[in-house]
């Protein structure tokens, strides 16, 4: 059967769509995305994931954008990007990189016995070194009364979601009802 979907299982990405609108993303050069690569010690005709070795599907932040519903600062520059497989971004999500490779999240590189993750570590450590990131005051740039009115804007659409999401309910039972007092079809289609 499939799952039941709500309205309000959608209110982590209604507010991801809030936190990501607002994110600024500063395309790499070409130059800048092989200098990326090679502090990686990734070959550029081969992309491999950071964290795992397996073949590349995707760019990670490696400093997360989003952290209790809200900017942490940091944008997407590739100071702040790795080749990443889908496996390992979607266990990722938005951990801290090296707890998270290290420790015991479901599909982590130590979870799945990646054999040079030490290796892997020190390179991140490097280019975190080398690629230097530190967050930005959002707030600060744009003013705390439109900050706050953005997320006031936010949680209105929470709100809207939750009250239609009560209607929904109540006209789901309804037509629930009325599904279940129907004539079961027989053979051929026509009511038994």
């Amino acid at each position: 059967m499939p799952s039941v979907q709500t309205m309000l299982s959608r209110k982590s990405s209604i507010t991801n769509a809030f936190v990501n609108s607002i994110i600024p993303v500063i395309p790499p050069s070409q130059e800048e995305v092989l200098a990326a690569l090679r502090i990686l010690g990734i070959d550029p005709e081969d992309l491999r994931c950071a964290y795992c070795g397996d073949r590349a599907s995707e760019w990670d932040h490696l400093r997360p954008l989003v952290v209790n519903r809200r900017p942490t600062g940091f944008i997407s520059e590739i100071a702040n990007l790795v080749p990443s497989c889908g496996k390992c971004n979607q266990s990722k999500g938005n951990q801290n990189w090296r707890a998270w490779m290290l420790g015991k999240a479901y599909l982590s590189p130590a979870t799945r016995g990646v054999a040079d993750l030490a290796q892997r570590v020190q390179r991140l450590e490097e280019y975190e070194k080398r690629q230097e990131v530190l967050p930005i005051d959002f707030e600060a740039i744009v003013g705390p009364e439109a900050w706050a009115r953005y997320w006031e804007d936010c949680e209105s659409v929470v709100t809207a979601l939750r009250q239609s999401q009560e209607l929904a309910n109540k006209l789901k039972a309804e037509i629930l009802a009325a599904a279940r007092g129907r004539p079961t079809p027989g053979p051929g289609g026509t009511p038994a």
